[in-house]
């Protein structure tokens, strides 16, 4: 990312980079024909479970007066805009879970202010949009996207963490709100008694728990030994809308005698109703909302500013990290200004509005990346099989492969074709003339080895998928159907989810393990860091991060004041680069907090092991002639992996 100092130069900058390529956005989806609704309809329902998922959540904790209606509307509408004019087709935008905490604030503050009460509590949050709004234009405009380079692994995995910590938790509060009456409940009604509310708490338990433990199941599908290969890829990749449909059913088990309204299911208003028609219309009173707490709003969207500014382009540099070798220029500033123009809408219609959301914006990217890849395939494989009908030389066959390459790549400039086709061609070349007896080359085993990865960068699949997420405003009374319990349990589920390659996780974990088994570490896939970092800086790093995230947390539980829960994060970025280097030598804070590690993998080998705090966590002697081998080298990001050379653990 250049860094532009004057003014509208990087949105402008943005502009014309996409501008130039905005045709073949529409055509490449074209091209892909019934193709592109497969990755469509994976992001659907991984854009959709969450967004019906936090609307339980926010009418739960806003008494109602916003539900997943207004959350499923925000989706759409804020994901309809920018899959049009957005800059980074890549990036799904949705209600995420920091969204719902902000909310949970203003609406704690409003209805403890007589001047604006439940009744205004909207008008007010609309003002809180506005100014939001503008405070996202200024950042756009002055360049501020520049900087994100500043925040570091270090911050993402602890507002990773946190955000994973706030869902098992609101999955621990509801399992625990089923065995009492629902907020504004009756007691003396008959579905309030003990025995109703203790049933249907211990079936929220059972349900819960099964969603969880059934999705987790799924995640290794494509392992399993019974079913087709294409059974097991459907619920490897749709498993947990499954799952939820699967305990839905179930929850229509219950035995007659058990009392009705059991178990507990999700309260939706219809689109029709009161409640629903009214935040259509919630600026009519914004002119009510007192002078005083119309300035004031400005405190809470400063941090609303803030923390989508942070989460909206971390998610959007997810999505074309460098392994998914994106062709398409990026757009951050041009996306922080279609973000504020969003959040103004959203403002207005009394919508929470929607911001870039992980992990959906990388998942969407791997899914159009091997959309890609099977067509390029596709046809390269055909192209090599009717040179070989006609005796046409290696060279010739090569020459189509690459103008079939560079008929579908979706990069204008075709000029670096040949070189990133470089390690095919050699293979090709080498069997031209004869093999000397080695394996022939054949387009069906080898192609995929040297085809390099490509992402069909179009806009098709982030518009349907936006569009359908509107269609469940229309069923109502289907999302009525699931219990709310399923929703807990899908709740714990991202959470766990979500630690899966976390490094912060990894290493907290690390901190358990005897020091006379670390040595087992080595044999599994790891982190270079282990070998590199001494286990002391380790343990003190990891120990920081531990105390700043109960910091961070702690702020989540403080009534008014939780609404500066951004700003620690915001801090950080003072605190890494003045803080931290006084207490740690610049490689080992390298090695612990890049954005990009080197992840080995390891082979089991008969060597004898002893913990050395000096160089790592271990030292390796040889026995014999026996040496320690390493089988490759990843370099990793996140969710992306992309091979490397060797490592040398003596560096």
């Amino acid at each position: 990312m250049e860094n532009n100092k004057r003014p509208f130069s990087g949105i402008i900058s943005d502009f014309k980079g996409r501008r130039a390529c905005y045709r073949h956005d529409w055509a490449s989806a074209f091209c892909s024909g019934f193709r592109i609704l497969a990755p469509t309809t994976y992001i659907f329902f991984a854009s959709a479970l969450p967004v019906i998922a936090f609307g339980e959540q926010l009418s739960r904790d806003t008494g109602g007066t916003l539900s997943t209606v207004e959350t499923l509307a925000s989706t759409a509408i804020c994901g309809i805009i920018h899959s049009i004019i957005g800059g980074q087709p890549m990036l799904i935008v949705g209600v995420a879970e920091p969204t719902i905490i902000m909310y949970t604030y203003l609406y704690n503050f409003s209805i403890e202010r007589p001047e604006l009460g439940k009744e205004l509590y909207l008008a007010w949050t609309s003002w809180v949009c506005l100014w939001t709004a503008v405070m996202l234009v200024l950042l756009a405009i002055f360049n501020a996207c520049v900087i994100i380079n500043r925040f570091t692994r270090i911050a993402g995995e602890l507002f990773g963490m946190l955000i994973t910590v706030l869902f098992l938790q609101e999955a621990i509060k509801g399992v625990v709100s089923e065995f009492h009456m629902p907020e504004g409940g009756e007691s003396h009604g008959e579905t309030h008694q003990f025995h109703w509310l203790y049933t249907n708490g211990l079936l929220a338990v059972i349900f819960s728990f099964g969603v969880l433990y059934t999705s987790l199941m799924t995640r290794n599908a494509r392992s399993w030994r019974y079913g087709t290969g294409w059974l097991r890829s459907l619920i490897a990749d749709y498993g947990v809308p499954l799952m939820v449909l699967v305990w839905t059913a179930l929850s229509y088990t219950v035995p007659r005698k058990v009392d009705s309204g059991v178990p507990r299911r999700l309260y939706c208003p219809l689109l029709w109703e009161p409640e629903s028609l009214y935040h259509w219309t919630v600026v009519k009173d914004m002119g009510r909302v007192p002078p005083l707490y119309i300035f004031a709003a400005i405190i809470p969207a400063s941090m609303i500013a803030g923390l989508y500014f942070f989460d909206h382009s971390v998610a959007s540099q997810l999505a074309q990290q460098k392994e998914f070798n994106l062709k398409k220029p990026s757009a951050y500033h041009w996306d922080i200004l279609i973000l504020g123009i969003t959040t103004f809408v959203c403002g207005l219609l009394g919508l929470p509005p929607s911001n870039g959301v992980l992990p959906q914006s990388p998942m969407h990217t791997k899914s159009l990346a091997v959309l890609n890849k099977q067509m390029i395939r596709e046809k390269m494989v055909k192209s090599v099989k009717e040179g070989m009908k006609q005796k046409a030389s290696q060279s010739e066959i090569y020459g189509r492969m690459e103008a079939v390459f560079i008929e579908l790549d979706a990069s204008p400039a075709h000029d670096s074709a040949d070189k990133e086709l470089r390690n095919l061609k050699e293979a090709m070349m080498k069997d031209d003339g004869g093999n000397n007896g080695k394996e022939k080359f054949d387009p069906e085993k080898h192609i995929d080895a040297y085809l390099p990865v490509r992402v069909n960068e179009q806009r098709m699949s982030n518009l349907l998928q936006s569009i359908l997420v509107a269609i469940p405003m229309f069923i109502v009374p289907v999302i009525r159907m699931i219990p709310t319990s399923v929703l807990w349990g899908y709740f714990a589920y991202m959470a766990i989810d979500s630690l899966e390659g976390c490094q912060f996780w990894e290493r907290i974990l690390l901190l358990f393990i005897t020091p006379s088994r670390r040595y087992k570490v080595l044999e599994t896939l790891h982190a270079s860091y282990l070998e590199l970092v001494p286990f002391k800086a380790i343990l003190l790093f990891t120990l920081f991060q531990i105390a700043y995230f109960i910091i961070c947390f702690g702020v989540t539980w403080i009534p008014i004041a939780g609404i500066l829960f951004p700003v620690p994060f915001f801090l950080l970025i003072s605190i890494r680069q003045h803080v931290l280097p006084k207490f740690f030598q610049p490689e080992h804070l390298q090695e612990l907090d890049a954005a990009e590690y080197e992840e080995i993998i390891g082979t089991p080998r008969k060597v004898s092991l002893q913990v050395h705090l000096s160089i790592g966590l271990f030292r390796v002697s040889t026995i014999g002639d026996t040496k320690a081998t390493y089988a490759c080298m990843h370099v990793c990001r996140n969710e992306g992996k992309r091979v490397g050379s060797g490592l040398d653990p003596s560096k």
